[in-house]
């Protein structure tokens, strides 16, 4: 089959929508806890998270455009903090969940029965049955002019995980804590490794 870009244009919008969300293949699927300065939670599922580098460690997010209240970002730019928590297998329906609509005084926490921790002082929510999270520093955001949406970039300052995932190298084994793979919007997937293949050099 061929799409065109007058085809895809001339699709329906959540057809096209559908397409094209799924062009990028498997994506992390993770939650992001925030709270405001009044104390009001809030639990989003964002699939955008990227590695951006190690040192120091950075990590970025794209934030759909604020055409509507986006809690998430809002919250982000308030307070300066937030936690990336990945979804796994036990609760991607509730994490799905939080891609309602919900009302500003109403926690996706309450709304979904995730349950929000609070870890060494750090401000924002942390999922309690993710078995990977880290807490994020607000570093910085680039307004992207072509589409409106927000590039939100972060530095790591604690990691949390369930200790079967990591290796003695560092690598971390995400199969081994369930965690899931987003396509598109709805599609939730689990792993099957391949392998570990050796540094690539030249021959």
């Amino acid at each position: 089959m061929h799409f065109t870009k007058e085809r895809i244009n001339a699709l329906e919008k959540h057809t096209r929508t559908h397409l094209i969300n799924s062009l990028s293949g498997f994506k992390s699927a993770n939650l992001i806890g925030t709270q405001d300065k009044q104390g009001n939670t809030n639990v989003a599922i964002v699939s955008s998270v990227i590695h951006l580098g190690a040192h120091p460690p950075l990590v970025g997010m794209i934030m759909r455009p604020n055409s509507v209240p986006r809690h998430t970002f809002e919250n982000i730019i308030e307070t300066g903090c937030y936690t990336i928590n990945q979804v796994n297998k036990a609760i991607y329906k509730q994490a799905h969940q939080t891609s309602a609509r919900y009302d500003k005084g109403e926690s996706e926490f309450d709304a979904t029965g995730l349950t929000p921790e609070y870890l060494n002082e750090f401000t924002a929510p942390f999922v309690q049955e993710s078995r990977l999270k880290y807490s994020v520093k607000y570093v910085e955001h680039q307004h992207l002019a072509v589409n409106g949406t927000e590039l939100v970039i972060g530095e790591i300052t604690d990691v949390y995980l369930d200790e079967a995932a990591l290796q003695s190298d560092g690598f971390l084994d995400l199969q081994a804590i369930e965690t899931v793979a987003v396509t598109g919007l709805d599609s939730y997937h689990t792993s099957n490794k391949l392998s570990r293949l050796p540094y690539a050099k030249k021959p």
